[in-house]
């Protein structure tokens, strides 16, 4: 009778510490010699279960810097998820030829509706795509146009207005022709035209940069974006997210600097869960390496301690994360990552509950 009670005392245990676990992790796509990276360069797209990521695809090669070879060709792949991230696909993009080479990006029509069911835009450095068919097949590429700018660094960050009204946020090229300053520009003739409407933050000192950000509405004319920033004090680099909020649709910005995430150089994903909660998610560049988030239940003005979703990380080259949130409510991270510093980058998700932090 002891032996019995003590056996379901210990299965209780066990199934108790299997319900705890705050979240699992997938392998999206690992394959020897392989580079598999940034997905925050391509962008995160969602239709319930249905989630569709972009990243980069090349061979990994030891060395200083990034381990990809720069000698391979590298070209943009897209996984597909049809069950919330618990498995995935590779795609090929539609807009590269039979020998996987992109066309030269031609001007947009315009007219494109940005409130079709199926509708994705992604945006990458100078020029964009869209999408009515759930990432299946891409129009474009598309011009964007420079701003009057030497080089525009846009990745994917938009809001849809209405049927072909669009806020996109980007960044530029600095004066001095380096990377980066963030602003915010609209088109209201779906894609046609753009329209540049203003800076997102001072320009950035020398040596530093302010770029990559991530934006969600906090009212009908209000906007809190996340951006990626480096400064250089000393002689010595330092890299943080800090956030400015706008009241006018865009028009002007404010400096709100919370919360003080300093994680050793990483783009920051901002999302609205369902119950309305804003979470913030980055890779952490430091030891230990990982991937992190913050919760904020007031539009940003205070954020939650760091949750460590991940601190298994071999060195510093991961992190890039794209974040949606499934119907169940359970939030899907995707980034890349590595188990050692001399292996393979690969793409990895963290599934967990938001609710639990």
């Amino acid at each position: 009778m002891f032996v019995k009670s003590a056996l379901l005392f210990l299965l209780l245990i066990g199934l108790a510490c299997t319900q705890m676990q705050p979240h699992e992790n997938v392998v999206v796509f690992k394959e020897s010699g392989r580079f598999a990276g940034w997905p925050a360069n391509y962008g995160i797209w969602s239709w319930g279960n249905e989630i569709v990521v972009g990243f980069t695809l090349g061979y990994f090669k030891i060395k200083e810097g990034h381990m990809i070879d720069p000698e391979e060709p590298s070209v943009p792949r897209f996984t597909r998820s049809l069950d919330g991230g618990q498995t995935w696909s590779i795609e090929i993009p539609s807009f590269l030829d039979e020998n996987g080479t992109e066309p030269e990006a031609v001007d947009c029509p315009g007219g494109f509706d940005f409130t079709h069911p199926d509708f994705a835009m992604m945006v990458r450095y100078s020029r964009f795509y869209i999408s009515l068919d759930r990432c299946k097949t891409w129009q474009g590429p598309f011009i964007l146009p420079d701003f009057g700018r030497i080089q525009i660094l846009a990745r994917t960050d938009y809001t849809v207005n209405s049927k072909h009204d669009l806020t996109a946020f980007m960044a530029s090229a600095k004066d001095d022709g380096k990377e980066g300053w963030p602003f915010c520009a609209r088109t209201r003739d779906g894609a046609k035209t753009w329209e540049f409407i203003s800076w997102i933050g001072p320009q950035p000192a020398e040596g530093g940069y302010a770029i990559m950000p991530s934006t969600v509405r906090t009212s009908q004319t209000g906007y809190l974006s996340m951006i990626r920033r480096r400064a250089i004090t000393d002689g010595k680099r330092s890299y943080w997210i800090e956030s400015f909020t706008s009241d006018d649709n865009g028009q002007s910005w404010n400096f709100f600097n919370k919360p003080a995430v300093t994680n050793a150089g990483n783009p920051g994903h901002l999302i609205r869960l369902k119950d309305c909660r804003l979470l913030l998610t980055y890779g952490h560049r430091a030891a230990p390496f990982g991937i992190r988030a913050k919760i904020s239940a007031d539009d940003g003005s205070s954020w939650s301690e760091e949750i460590i979703l991940r601190d298994d990380g071999g060195c510093w080259d991961l992190g890039y994360p794209r974040t949606v949130q499934r119907p169940d409510g359970k939030v899907v991270a995707v980034y890349y990552f590595n188990d050692e510093e001399n292996t393979e980058r690969y793409l990895a998700a963290t599934i967990f509950d938001p609710q639990r932090f």
